[in-house]
Parts: C-alpha cells; sequence; structure tokens
C-alpha cells in the first residue's frame, strides 16, 4: 500500500468462511452498494454511500469502489484460508475535495462457524497542507468512522442476507 494515513478495522460475521467468501465474491460492488444505501429508494444508483455522524451531525458521501483484485489463499500445513479484496474509492461527485481510499479486506475464518472482515486501508488527504492540517484536527476521525460504518454495514448485511 502506498504511504498515507492508516486505517485498521474489523468485524465479523456469524457464518462459515466459504459462505462468506462466496457472497462477496460474487457481485462485490452490488453488496456494498445493497450493504451501505440509506433509502431502498436508492438502490439502483452506481454508487455506494459512507455515513458518519460527526458530533450529532450525519455526513454522507457517495463513492465509486472499484474491486482491482480479489485472491484466494489456499491453506498450506497449520494455516487456515483468507481471502484478499484489493479496492479503491473516491467520491463519486467531488472527487477532488475527498481522499482516495487503497485498501485491503481481508475475509478468513475464525472458528467453522464465524468469518472475520479485517479492512486496512490508507490514503492522503486532498487539498496539500490544507489538508493535511483539516485532515489532523478532524479528517482522519471521520474517515476512521466512516470505514468503520462500512465494514460494520457489510457485515451486518451479511448476517442478515445469510440468516
Amino acid at each position: 500500500m502506498s504511504k498515507g494515513f492508516e486505517i485498521h478495522c474489523y468485524d465479523y460475521v456469524n457464518h462459515p468462511y466459504a459462505q462468506v467468501r462466496d457472497a462477496l465474491s460474487r457481485d462485490p460492488l452490488t453488496l456494498f452498494r445493497s450493504a451501505t444505501k440509506a433509502a431502498a429508494s436508492r438502490a439502483q444508483s452506481v454508487a455506494s454511500e459512507l455515513r458518519v455522524d460527526v458530533g450529532g451531525i450525519g455526513v454522507e458521501a457517495e463513492i465509486t469502489i472499484l474491486v482491482k483484485n480479489i485472491e484466494e489463499k489456499m491453506p498450506e500445513a497449520l494455516s487456515t484460508p483468507a481471502t484478499r479484496m484489493q479496492l479503491e474509492w473516491e467520491s463519486a461527485t467531488m472527487p477532488h475535495l475527498f481522499p482516495l481510499m487503497k485498501a485491503e479486506i481481508s475475509i478468513y475464518p475464525l472458528t467453522a462457524t464465524e468469518t472475520q472482515l479485517d479492512f486496512l486501508g490508507t490514503y492522503e488527504p486532498p487539498l496539500g497542507a490544507l489538508g493535511v492540517a483539516m485532515n489532523a484536527l478532524v479528517g482522519h476521525r471521520i474517515a476512521e468512522a466512516s470505514v468503520h460504518r462500512f465494514v460494520t454495514d457489510v457485515a451486518g448485511y451479511l448476517r442478515q442476507a445469510m440468516a
């Protein structure tokens, strides 16, 4: 991953690894859209949505997600299978005002019936020195909260969709 500010978060899905892997690998963009849309009437949009609550004020941004690669690591002796999905996302409407996120979601079994979604991403604030200063004040907290919400929304959607 490139240099920049790092964000790491994770969540769990109480379903077997193979089911979670298959659901995410089949059509990840549709799954991300379905998991992150606030209103069912907007489910036809080509963008996903990041949402975060900052000091009681809701902040939303439509994002365009690009799945760069999906790679499955088959288990070797004493190891477990894992799937890694490389993503990039940016604002769908104002990419010059929001950072480009480069990330990897790792999917791996914790137990026979529980799977972990592990997000590790990096971003560089836009707008040069001003963006770095804004990131230090509030931007990084907003980025962390929105990524956490994204991972939580995807995990929650998978838990419900596979129930």
